[in-house]
């Protein structure tokens, strides 16, 4: 055995099962053809090494990060031009994962943590796109004229630090700029009550206000998206904002034995703990804000005041509404079936219910949120156990100013959870906010008139 520095590239075929299914001859003919006349004079011409081919991908060993980058660009562009006349639905597309480590090499293959990181970053990209991590961006960073855009520190399988990656893609959207206030963040990490490593990070000036986790998050990543970046560069601009990655997604730990409401509470306080948070304003959205009811109902003591937004007491299958167990079970059936594929339509699902009226780019940019923030068995064990929370006892047992907000037209939670939460919780206020959607996002009905309401709200109450 041999262990040497290399730069490893290992790209598959998306949708190979599908494709083959459609058409095995032809697929199986077209292949051979890109493999023949495209991909293996490529690799020769970059001084690659071939280690081993599968039925839909391969595994390349380069000398250099440069040739293995070049390689895989001029791969890509040309199979684009290649398949342009193969309907859409058949067109061979390649994903590509490039990483540079040392590896072992022994006989004719190759081991080591470098391998296993270009294979999950294969798993990243978009079909016809590829992505390289943070060492391999640095050796090649304006040696390329195409330019790779920063999808932050990501989480991936069986790789216990997190991964910087960049992508290139085909038709890559233009680069969002984070706001300014994405500049004085800093990931922290600190361990629950089971040893669970969880992702945080305070930001901003003024009262403190601790987020509660809902839904697909990602502390770092959420910055690019028009989506949550005007929402948190607001409230930091107010408030000194606390929040964490949830258990099972973003950058916390995904690899856990247990992801339940109990661990939640769990994590909210070791992470309150951990930042320094004696007393502060608690903020949940969604089912951040059943988490928040309890937390606020059982530390009563940490707790100045409580707002919610979008928020709902009972989960979908607590609430005797054939409505919302229908939307349950179509949800399960379109993460089990499609959360990781490369066709979007399976999470455009829940962004065209979470955000109704976004416009194409915040659709798009919600859809690659939730793809790149956790897996299929996560998104599903957190759909669950949302969907069986039922917080009516601690709603009642809270003694904490409480502002309840929620838009009149949210198709994710109707508007009836929020007015239900509002009457169960002692003093509680309820404002009904305009608009459709179930988050806040800038320039949409209700994005204003939530922190006309909400600042004034927790400065009073936490300053």
């Amino acid at each position: 055995m041999e262990r040497r520095l290399a730069a490893i590239l290992v790209a598959d075929m998306a949708g190979y099962s599908r494709l083959m299914e459609e058409d095995e001859e032809g697929v199986l003919t077209r292949q051979k053809g890109h493999r023949q006349n495209l991909i293996d004079p490529q690799i020769l011409a970059n001084r690659g090494h071939t280690i081993k081919t599968t039925g839909d991908g391969m595994l390349v060993e380069f000398a250099s990060t440069h040739d293995a980058v070049n390689c895989a660009l001029e791969i890509q562009k040309a199979m684009a031009e290649r398949e342009a006349d193969t309907p859409e639905q058949l067109r061979i597309r390649y994903r590509v994962g490039i990483n540079i480590g040392d590896v072992i090499f022994d006989g004719a293959d190759i081991f080591g943590d470098g391998v296993n990181v270009a294979a999950r970053l294969e798993g990243l990209a978009e079909p016809g796109g590829i992505c390289i991590s943070g060492i391999v961006h640095e050796t090649v960073a304006g040696r390329q004229s195409e330019s790779f855009h920063d999808m932050g520190s990501q989480r991936v399988k069986n790789i216990s630090r997190p991964v910087r990656v960049w992508q290139w893609a085909p038709e890559a959207r233009p680069q969002r700029k984070p706001p300014e206030a994405a500049l004085q963040q800093r990931v922290k990490y600190c361990p629950s009550s089971d040893g669970t490593h969880l992702a945080y990070t305070t930001i901003g000036d003024g009262p403190p206000v601790f987020k509660a986790p809902n839904w697909i998050n990602h502390i770092e990543y959420e910055w690019k998206s028009p989506v949550w970046g005007q929402f948190l560069s607001e409230f930091a601009s107010d408030c000194s904002l606390t929040r964490f990655d949830q258990r099972g997604n973003g950058l916390s730990d995904w690899e856990v034995a247990e992801i339940s409401e109990d661990r939640m509470i769990d994590d909210m306080l070791s992470v309150a703990d951990t930042a320094g948070l004696h007393r502060f304003a608690l903020f949940g959205i969604s089912q951040g804000a059943a988490f928040s009811m309890r937390f606020a109902a059982q530390h009563p003591e940490r707790v100045k005041c409580l707002v919610l937004l979008g928020g709902y007491v009972r989960g979908r299958l607590r609430r005797g509404d054939p409505e919302a167990d229908r939307f349950y079970q179509i949800g399960y059936n379109m993460i089990r079936d499609g959360w990781g594929s490369p066709n979007s339509i399976y999470r455009h699902f829940f962004t065209t219910t979470y955000i109704p009226d976004a416009t194409a780019e915040e659709g798009d940019s919600f859809d690659e949120l939730q793809r790149l923030s956790t897996n299929t068995e996560n998104a599903l064990r957190i759909m669950e156990m949302n969907a069986a929370i039922d917080a009516t006892p601690h709603a009642e047992n809270v003694r904490v100013p409480t502002l309840v907000l929620h838009c009149r037209g949210d198709r994710a939670v109707p508007v009836e959870e929020g007015r239900l939460a509002a009457r169960l919780i002692p003093g509680a206020s309820f404002v009904e906010l305009p608009g459709n959607n179930h988050g806040m996002v800038g320039g949409h009905p209700g994005f204003q008139e939530f922190f006309d309401e909400a600042v004034p709200f927790i400065r009073h109450h936490a300053e």
